[in-house]
């Protein structure tokens, strides 16, 4: 079987890996925008956007499971102000805008919150 095909490792270990894509949630939810590699930003794309479809809903469930995610002050913003923001939105909260190279070549990116 061939599970967990479609994720990236990011040549870190899983502990490691976990706790970057938690901290540039953290800071995407925070500036609304960051810039980042093209890999990261497309890992992060689906992590951030469940944690909105989560904020979304207002159920018990679904707010300890975005305050288990994130620290208290960005699951709090995610709740107040993001959740109402896209709530007719079905999807797709993120963009990916591509920016050029960094310097050792990676494509770079701006991964941004939609209006």
């Amino acid at each position: 079987m061939r599970h967990n095909v479609g994720h990236r490792k990011l040549g870190r270990v899983t502990e490691h890996r976990l706790a970057l894509l938690r901290n540039q949630a953290i800071a995407l939810l925070r500036h609304e925008r960051i810039e980042t590699t093209m890999p990261k930003a497309k890992e992060l794309r689906p992590f951030v956007e469940r944690l909105i479809t989560k904020a979304k809903k207002d159920d018990l469930h679904n707010k300890r499971q975005i305050f288990a995610a994130l620290p208290a002050n960005a699951a709090r913003k995610t709740i107040e102000v993001l959740g109402p923001r896209f709530k007719d939105r079905k999807g797709g909260y993120t963009r990916i805008v591509r920016l050029g190279k960094a310097k050792d070549g990676m494509p770079k990116v701006q991964l941004e919150l939609l209006d």
